[in-house]
């Protein structure tokens, strides 16, 4: 059965940084992708930045710059350093993977910006 569990999240001020985790396990198959994405209240999921089991990233346009997505592959683990923090950016954070075609959700994260 294939887990995701995230880590990192927590209350910071605006201009801070704070850097999410996200590993999976359980599976015997390769990672597609692994992507980060989030819910503020009151408003649907978005995605906020995508890597490929290549290495290829997108982001959203309000974090391009201001966010990085990584991954290492050997620990089938995906991270996201978040710098220059706004308010806006404060919502649940959740991990998701794909294994063979098949998406994986973690619980989430809270990630809080205080202005």
């Amino acid at each position: 059965q294939v887990q995701v569990l995230e880590s990192g999240g927590g209350l910071v001020q605006a201009g801070g940084s704070l850097r999410l985790s996200c590993a999976a396990s359980g599976s015997a198959y390769s990672i597609n992708s692994m992507g980060w994405y989030r819910q503020a209240p009151g408003k649907q999921r978005e995605l906020v930045a995508v890597i490929t089991s290549g290495g290829s990233t997108n982001y959203e346009d309000s974090v391009r710059g201001r966010f990085t997505i990584s991954r290492d592959n050997a620990k089938n683990t995906v991270y996201l350093e978040m710098n220059s923090l706004k308010p806006e950016d404060t919502a649940v954070y959740y991990c998701k993977v794909i294994i063979t075609f098949r998406q994986y959700w973690g619980q989430g994260t809270q990630v809080t910006v205080s202005s």
